[in-house]
C-alpha cells in the first residue's frame, strides 16, 4: 500500500517538494552559517519525496552532539522551520477536504513535524503492523 501511495505522492507533487528542499539545502551549503543544516534538510528532501512507510526519529548517533543539534534546531525553528511547518499544515488541512486527499494530508502533517526540528533526525522504515 505504501508503494502505491508513494508513487501517487511523487507523481502528484512530491518530486516538486523534494526539489525545493534540496535546493534550499544547496543554498544553505553556500553559506558558512547554514552548512550544519544541510544534512538534515537533505534527509527531509528524501523523506518528502517518499513519505509513506517511513518515519523520522531522533538519531542514535546524534546523542553525543545533542546540545549542538538542539541549538541548531532552535535557530532553524525561529528563522525557517515554523514557516515551512505552517505551509505543510495548511496544505494538509486543504487535502483533508476530500476523502482521496486524507492520506496525503497526513503526509503533509508528518512533513510539518519534520520541518520544525530537522537536525539530529534519522529516517527509518516504519515497522509493519501485525494482526
Amino acid at each position: 500500500m505504501s508503494l502505491l501511495l508513494n508513487l501517487l505522492w511523487f507523481v502528484l507533487g512530491g518530486w516538486i517538494m523534494a526539489i525545493q528542499w534540496f535546493i534550499g539545502g544547496l543554498i544553505l551549503a553556500i553559506t558558512i552559517i547554514g552548512l550544519p543544516f544541510v544534512p538534515g534538510i537533505w534527509r527531509i528532501a528524501m523523506f518528502s519525496a517518499f513519505p509513506f512507510g517511513q518515519e523520522l526519529i531522533d538519531s542514535p548517533k546524534g546523542r553525543g552532539g545533542s546540545v549542538f543539534s538542539g541549538l541548531l534546531n532552535i535557530f532553524w525553528l525561529i528563522f525557517a522551520g515554523i514557516w515551512i511547518a505552517i505551509s505543510h499544515a495548511l496544505a494538509g488541512i486543504v487535502l483533508f477536504i476530500t476523502i482521496i486527499g486524507i492520506p496525503f494530508g497526513f503526509a503533509h502533517f508528518k512533513l510539518a513535524g519534520a520541518a520544525l526540528m530537522p537536525v539530529g533526525k534519522e529516517i527509518v522504515p516504519k515497522p509493519l503492523k501485525t494482526r
